[in-house]
């Protein structure tokens, strides 16, 4: 994994859902695309946040809101990310410090991309990935 960036490590493509759609809306996206986050983006098309399903359940619907009337903006919180030319272990590192499983990818103010488990399996050696997985989940 030496020398690998985020850049690197990023599955690319990612699609943002905007500030102002509902959650039900970033749901059908989450299930048309197989993915359990979606990056936030305002009109300037800069990140504002991230969405995750568990989110949606556990911020909205277990809590008696309206997933078709809260907005994705209403629950961007906690703006983390990296730039592409982040190395290996700084990804690992904000992952680790921060909690998170997803991480945007950015590159000339714009998202480029997103860094999840799945990504870091396909790149980390077994014992690495598995030391990643303890630390993020251990505190959980």
């Amino acid at each position: 994994m030496s020398g690998e960036t985020a850049k690197d490590l990023m599955s690319s493509g990612a699609r943002c859902i905007e500030a102002h759609e509902t959650l039900d809306r970033a749901a059908q996206v989450m299930r048309e695309l197989g993915v359990g986050a979606l990056p936030i983006c305002g009109s300037d098309d800069r990140l504002k946040g991230i969405i995750t399903d568990r989110d949606i359940v556990v911020k909205c619907v277990a809590a008696g809101k309206d997933p078709s009337k809260v907005t994705a903006g209403d629950m961007a919180t906690g703006l983390v990310w990296v730039t592409a030319d982040a190395t290996a272990g700084d990804v690992l590192a904000k992952m680790e410090q921060h909690q998170i499983k997803r991480l945007p990818v950015i590159e000339n103010s714009r998202i480029v991309g997103m860094i999840s488990e799945a990504d870091l399996a396909k790149h980390l050696p077994d014992d690495q990935l598995a030391d990643f997985v303890h630390r993020v989940y251990a505190k959980a």
